[in-house]
């Protein structure tokens, strides 16, 4: 038998379950295992500390960071792929992905830490989930979800989860639930009758969100077809499908998350650039006709030049369809550099 890929992850980390659904729905072989306690000792070495790591078994080695874990996978493996076939269609399934790692989490943060019953729910979940069953285990999880809660929320103005930034968070985690409703379902996808990478960067944040009371309420009254998509997508292993073609329309649903691209993040993204050159401590900016406020941050400047670097890889033979379709929603300007 192949060994298998090795997940160490957590159940309430949106990267994990978005790399645990990737590697399902692609049939690959994999354990998956709690980073607890008990496991720490084995990754000790690898750094930067993120969720999820992945050893791979061609190597041994331990990867990080879920986008790059799953671009590597497509190079080793080819059946059942999650990059639409058609060029333009893949550049905006990247995007799209990208907004969800990058801005879809502050929804998943918010709704976790902000609401007082959310943030005790989620930190005796966690506590939970890093401490072992037997004597003294209830004061031992007791005393690790204060620890976790009172980190988190210290946190929270570090990434943006601000009550001054309350408005525009839920503003987008609604938007995306909209547009969400409007095409998802068993079988339904934005690229097709099969998940895109675009799909699973949505759906591991949205997974976590209604894991938690506040996001489980809030996903299920604005979009319950989407609620139980979400669930859906933690396992396609079972799933046959196609991408629509180079022709085919785009559903409505892809035009939105793109209008949340262009009106959220991309023009935080361009801040966020803007204020590491200038050496800013504080991004300020206007979304949605809200203030937002943060702090700068270096690996979201990456994620700006890799986006922009995907777009000018697209051939010229889909650069006018795309164009047309980024222009209409505000993308094109972050996307050229011309902001």
């Amino acid at each position: 038998m192949t060994e298998p890929y090795r997940i160490l992850g957590q159940n309430g980390s949106p990267y994990s379950v978005k790399i645990r659904a990737i590697m399902r729905y692609r049939r690959l072989p994999h354990v998956w295992d709690q980073r607890s306690a008990r496991a720490v000792k084995e990754v000790e070495h690898v750094k930067p500390v993120l969720m999820p790591m992945v050893r791979f078994p061609s190597d041994g080695a331990w990867r990080v960071d879920s986008t790059p874990i799953a671009m590597e996978l497509e190079q080793v493996h080819e059946e059942r792929s999650i990059l639409p076939s058609d060029p333009a269609h893949r550049f905006i399934a990247h995007l799209i992905e990208d907004m969800a790692d990058e801005w879809l989490t502050k929804a998943m943060f918010h709704y976790r830490w902000h609401y007082q019953h959310a943030s005790d729910y989620a930190a005796y979940w966690i506590a939970s989930d890093n401490t072992r069953s037997g004597e003294g285990a209830m004061a031992k999880r007791a005393e690790f979800a204060k620890y976790i809660q009172d980190r988190q929320v210290g946190r929270m103005p570090l990434v943006g989860c601000t009550p001054e930034n309350k408005t525009v968070i839920e503003e987008s985690m609604e938007r995306i639930l909209h547009a969400l409703e409007s095409r998802v379902g068993y079988e339904s996808f934005l690229f097709g009758t099969r998940p895109s990478i675009a799909d699973f960067g949505l759906f591991g944040q949205l997974k976590t969100i209604i894991d938690d009371p506040e996001g489980r309420d809030v996903a299920a009254r604005e979009a319950p077809t989407a609620f139980h998509w979400i669930r859906h997508m933690d396992d396609l292993s079972g799933l046959e499908g196609d991408w629509f073609d180079q022709d085919d329309p785009l559903p409505a649903a892809v035009t939105a998350l793109l209008r949340v691209c262009g009106d959220a993040y991309l023009p935080f993204l361009i801040a966020n650039r803007d204020a590491l050159d200038s050496g800013a401590d504080e991004i300020r900016m206007t979304i949605f006709g809200e203030p937002f406020a943060q702090a700068p941050f270096a690996y979201q400047a990456k994620c700006l030049s890799r986006l922009q670097s995907l777009y000018r890889q697209v051939p010229d033979s889909g650069r006018a369809r795309l164009d047309r379709l980024l222009e209409q929603t505000n993308c094109l300007k972050a996307l050229r550099n011309e902001m």
